[in-house]
């Protein structure tokens, strides 16, 4: 390999063109118009215009990503997580286009990325599992005639996806066919296949998962394990390795299920094999992602492995660097930084940041996709950065990442910091009495989410030109934002974040009860529910598939008569 496109943005395209100049190769990167002053594109060695703003026109278009390689000379491509990671489509285009594909082979990702085909592997190597649907589920009546043979609560995925996107969870029949069709949206939007299939929903479970590096030559590495248990939305918030507070027999029992799912299959790369582990010891395997995972720098502070440079030395058919699985060094924490306010339910808060001053000293490591300056854009995922603390221990790495999350400086946007460093003081965290955090602690249990923030100004818009490869730019400053509104002003509701009203889910003319769901937004690649702050006739104002400001109307209350329904 001499030249590699990243096929990413943010904070992941910043970490493999720091990969690339330790590989010693070149990088290219391709940018969005949001993301023309980004600090990806000013780090890689070319940059080149996708032309376009939203994901479906720029990172998620295959022919542009795969022109732009050729056209530059890139003989490799690299897809970072999320947007193509996944996609088998991209990675056979890859192929096809004589490229070098940075990731596992596209059968492979086409077997694994089935959820319902991986379950059936899982089967056959005899990893343990929980009741699940035979194969997709087409409607939500299959749904129900699951739940009424199998039980509450269930959890419904996509068939082609991961990392929570299109995941919904029903605790009640009532919610069933909300959550069914809001999974089928999810998923759509995210993987562009809305197939979704069903199974039961440990109740309080923690979310381990085993890091597999493996090679072309037959080698299968399990490089340890990882804590994901602390969620919102089933997005991961913070992750630890080696997981804590595991008996030898249960972490032995992941890993070993986790080698023998990836060698069944001829796996190649990394990989990351998930389990969910019940508050009763029970494991059951949950999903296999065919991609570099976000929370890897723990795994890598860890076991001293680079495993985006063993990404590159797999494609390239060399062997993996290590013969043996690695003995853990320390202990790692790795705490996602999202533009969100928790104090308004972890909400989106897309803005411009006017200032990042990041902590330093012993034990820290940043992976960041911004700086002072930079424009977090609403229309992808939240996150900005990561930050990284590492001990002898855990307790030592506790401490070092409370005196970090004092230092870490961000304004201009919300973010979720507090939350981080509320958890930090929190028992079941820190393990006074046992460990007690499950994937659904901070819907459920954790009481110490900070106080709302007030709201950012809006991101500067901006306008691309490409020059040689390289982006030359002006900036168009943007009226000051009003103050931060309230879910219902009046006889209103209004939008609580900028982004997409996906659908209403009332008709005009409808009469509400407090508390109704009234509509679905999405921002930040996150489903977003309004409710009726009160009871009344509705009146829709916004149109389903447009762009909103938080604070612009999207429905009313109709007052005439005294709006009695």
């Amino acid at each position: 390999m001499q030249k590699v496109l990243i096929a990413n943005r943010g904070e992941i395209a910043v970490r493999i063109i720091r990969a690339c100049q330790d590989y010693g190769v070149l990088s290219v990167v391709a940018y969005s118009d949001l993301d023309v002053n980004a600090l990806f594109v000013q780090l890689a060695d070319e940059a080149y215009a996708l032309n376009g703003s939203n994901a479906t026109e720029t990172y998620l278009d295959i022919k542009k990503l795969i022109a732009i390689a050729k056209r530059v000379g890139a003989d490799a491509v690299h897809p970072g997580y999320g947007f193509l990671s996944e996609r088998a489509g991209f990675a056979q285009a890859v192929v096809d286009a004589g490229l070098t594909w940075i990731g596992p082979d596209p059968s492979v990702i086409e077997v694994l990325g089935d959820k319902v085909e991986a379950r059936r592997i899982a089967v056959q190597v005899g990893a343990p599992l929980i009741a699940g649907s035979d194969g997709p589920v087409s409607t939500a009546t299959e749904v129900l005639a699951f739940v009424k043979q199998n039980g509450l609560p269930i959890a419904i995925k996509a068939v082609h996806g991961g990392g929570g996107r299109g995941m919904k969870v029903a605790w009640a029949m009532e919610d069933v066919v909300d959550a069914y069709e809001s999974s089928v949206r999810e998923a759509t939007a995210a993987f562009g296949r809305g197939e979704c299939f069903v199974e039961r929903y440990l109740h309080r479970p923690r979310h381990v998962e085993a890091q597999v590096l493996a090679d072309k030559h037959g080698q299968v590495l399990v490089l340890g394990t990882r804590d994901c248990s602390v969620q919102r939305r089933h997005q991961k918030l913070i992750e630890e390795a080696p997981a804590p507070f595991l008996s030898k027999v249960q972490e032995q029992n992941i890993c070993d299920a986790a080698k023998k799912i990836c060698a069944a299959v001829g796996y190649s790369s990394a990989g990351t094999v998930e389990f969910l582990l019940g508050a009763d010891g029970s494991i059951s395997f949950l999903e296999v992602n065919t991609r570099l995972q976000v929370e890897h720098p723990v795994t890598e502070e860890t076991t001293g492995i680079d495993i985006v440079l063993e990404q590159f030395r797999i494609a390239e058919v060399l062997p993996l660097s290590i013969t043996e699985t690695p003995v853990s060094r320390g202990h790692s924490i790795e705490f996602r930084i999202n533009a969100e306010d928790p104090g308004h339910g972890f909400l989106p808060t897309p803005g411009a940041i006017t200032k990042f001053e990041p902590p330093s000293g012993p034990g820290i490591r940043l992976d960041s996709g911004v700086i002072a300056g930079s424009a977090v854009p609403a229309a992808y995922d939240s996150l900005m950065a990561k930050l990284i603390v590492s001990g002898a221990t855990r307790e030592q790495a506790l401490a070092r990442a409370r005196r970090a999350l004092r230092e870490f400086r961000i304004t201009g946007v919300s973010t979720v910091i507090p939350f981080h460093r509320a958890v930090l003081d929190t028992d079941d965290f820190i393990s006074k009495g046992g460990f007690r955090v499950h994937t659904r602690w901070v819907e459920t249990d954790f009481t110490a989410l900070p106080l709302p923030a007030l709201r950012p100004d809006p991101v500067n818009s901006k306008l691309p030109v490409e020059r040689i490869g390289r982006p030359c730019r002006w900036v168009c400053s943007p009226a000051k934002s009003d103050p931060e509104p309230s879910p219902s002003e009046g006889d209103h509701i209004l939008a609580p974040i900028s982004g997409t009203l996906q659908a209403y889910k009332v008709a005009n003319g409808t009469c509400v009860s407090e508390g109704d769901l009234v509509g679905v937004m999405e921002a930040m690649k996150m489903e977003t529910q309004i409710l009726a702050p009160k009871a009344g006739r509705i009146l829709l104002v916004a149109k389903e598939g447009e762009y909103v400001q938080a604070g612009d109307v999207l429905l009313a209350f109709e007052y005439a008569g005294h709006g009695r329904c």
